[in-house]
């Protein structure tokens, strides 16, 4: 419905669905983070162990690891600092930039992903992938794509 000022409100229909959408995001986050608690991870900490452990070497920029992982270089910053009092990660310093440091997946971190990746992925199946058909998971993903790319879009004209 529109107003005079040109708001375009939702409809009922979108609506409840926006409304599920966030239900289904906050409420899928909570429980994965739950799981994660017996390892002593975050979500945070499994997201940053996961970039590393995918990348080459099993490490990255800091700059680039705060844009993968959606932080702010600072917050990034004590994130890591706390794993590394974990032992999970360590920084290096960046050879060719100075001012530029790494975050290094440790072999302790690369065992600790080794170990909860498993049970990750058992909660994430568990709660989400097989609540769902083969076809709604296909239908989900390609109607979300065009979002996820608006928003990427969106991030990088901050």
């Amino acid at each position: 419905m529109d107003t005079e000022n040109g708001t375009r409100w939702l409809s009922d229909e979108e609506q409840a669905t926006w409304r599920t959408h966030l239900d289904v995001s906050r409420l899928l986050m909570h429980q994965l983070e739950r799981d994660l608690q017996p390892f002593g991870l975050t979500n945070n900490d499994y997201e940053i162990l996961v970039n590393l452990s995918e990348s080459e070497d099993h490490r990255m920029r800091m700059s680039d690891l705060a844009t993968a992982t959606l932080q702010s270089k600072s917050r990034l910053s004590h994130q890591i600092t706390r794993m590394e009092n974990a032992g999970l990660v360590r920084r290096e310093n960046c050879e060719s930039d100075r001012r530029g440091l790494f975050a290094v997946l440790t072999d302790h971190g690369w065992d600790t992903m080794r170990q909860v990746a498993p049970h990750h992925v058992a909660s994430v199946r568990e709660h989400f992938i097989d609540l769902l058909s083969p076809e709604d998971l296909k239908a989900l993903r390609e109607a979300l794509t065009p979002v996820a790319g608006h928003l990427r879009s969106a991030r990088g004209k901050i």
